[in-house]
Parts: structure tokens; sequence; C-alpha cells
């Protein structure tokens, strides 16, 4: 069966877009984005969807007076969507242990560093890409990983490495990491999660054949 993918988003949906794009280009295969949903109201990102034909929803963090009662939320429209496969690509929400327990090796997440590598709470958009070059490393990359209750804590699914130049700025870093690793791994991931080609054993992942 087909599996339904849900892409969480925030912001611009540029790691949407490669999904779509993979999408329409038979690169995502036993697999379908069945929805596409917003923590923020007006977010780029429902455009893309809208302009791809997929349905889009808005669950604002606003409206929920904690983390955990948005995660709890989202996880009924998950499963009232009959979701098998979240995707956070540029969601600026930390879920609560409810999602990974609902979904359990069924959250992807793409983080953009290697990971160990400044991750964790405080580390998203560009704050990760300052932290690489405040600390001088001569790469950096993009990893996807599997979602537990531990912050960018999962078993990792794939890492890419992206070389740091001498004159980057967070924002150059970005752009680069986002291209050559980013919108290259992430379709990837989703599409042998899709063919059950992914198997967890611990902390390790193995692909399958």
């Amino acid at each position: 069966m087909t599996k339904r993918i849900a892409v969480l988003v925030s912001g611009g949906g540029t790691n949407l877009q490669a999904l779509i794009d993979a999408q329409k280009n038979g690169k995502i295969v036993n697999g379908e984005i069945a929805a596409v949903i917003s923590t923020k109201e007006g977010a780029y990102a429902l455009t893309r969807a809208k302009n791809a034909g997929i349905a889009d929803y808005v669950l604002p963090r606003k409206r929920f007076d904690s983390n955990r009662a948005m995660t709890v939320a989202l996880v009924k429209m998950l499963q009232d969507l009959k979701i098998d496969l979240v995707v956070l690509a540029g969601c600026m929400v930390i879920f609560t242990e409810e999602l990974a327990q609902s979904y359990p090796n069924a959250v992807i997440n793409v983080h953009p560093a290697l990971i160990p590598s400044f991750c964790g709470e405080g580390f998203y958009g560009l704050k990760v890409h300052e932290a690489a070059l405040q600390y001088g490393v001569k790469l950096s990359g993009a990893t996807v990983h599997f979602v537990t209750a531990e912050c960018d804590g999962g078993p990792i699914i794939a890492q890419k490495s992206v070389a740091v130049l001498d004159d980057d700025t967070p924002e150059s870093l970005q752009k680069r990491i986002m291209e050559e690793a980013e919108w290259k791994l992430l379709p990837e991931a989703v599409s042998l999660f899709c063919q059950d080609r992914l198997a967890v054993n611990g902390r390790t992942v193995i692909v399958k054949e």
C-alpha cells in the first residue's frame, strides 16, 4: 500500500519543495504527500502545497498553551488523516514525546549540521550555521534522522558533508547545505522509508536491499 506522508512546516518550505519535486519526478517510491501542516498562518509553504494540489492545514502554535497540548492535537490530526510517515521539514516547534510514541521510527527530521555537532535545543535555522562558523569547522552538512523524545537524538538515517569556505556567511553556508545535502538526502530517506527499506537496530539504521 502507498504510504501517506504528512510534511510539517513553519516557513518558506524549501525542503517541502524538494519533496514535491521528487514526488513529481517519480523519486519517492510507494509514497505520496497527503498533507502539508503548517505551525504558522500565512507560511509560504502552504502556497507551495496549494500549487502542487496537496491538501494543506494550519495548526498554529499560538493556539496552544504548551508544546505538549499542540503535540496531542497534532497526533490526533495525523491519525484522522491516516498518515504513515511524518516529515519535519523546517518545522520550528519542538514536539513532545507523544509524537514519537504514536509514530515510532516513523517521524523523520532533517537537521542542517552533522549530528552530533551543532544540534539539540536552541540549534535551528541560521543559529546552526552561525555556531559552525564561530567554531571554525571546515566541514558541515546535513543529517536526516528519526525523531525520538530526545531533541536531535534519534537514529541517523543519512548524512552528507559540505565544505565550509573561508568567506562563508551563515546565509551562504545555509544555502549551500540546502542545495548540496538537505534537498538530496531528505527525498532519498523518505523514499527508502516508503519502500520499507529502513530497519532500526538500537541506534543504528540499516538500509535493506
